[in-house]
């Protein structure tokens, strides 16, 4: 099982929330439950290739 960290904080009544690694994609949802599903979607999308020009991060040993 794969774990991912995600950010989330409230306005206006409702969560709104975006996977960690992936910051430019935000979602929002009434509740926890339905921003965590929110966000496994945009997760399943950016895998499939849904979601073009995905910036994605990595790390370089340097010296």
């Amino acid at each position: 099982m794969e774990k991912m960290r995600f950010v989330y904080y409230q306005e206006d009544g409702m969560l709104v929330g975006w996977l960690e690694e992936y910051p430019d994609y935000k979602t929002q949802g009434e509740s926890l439950t339905e921003l965590q599903q929110n966000l496994k979607a945009i997760y399943d999308d950016i895998g499939t290739g849904s979601i073009p020009c995905v910036r994605k991060y990595g790390e370089l040993v340097v010296g």
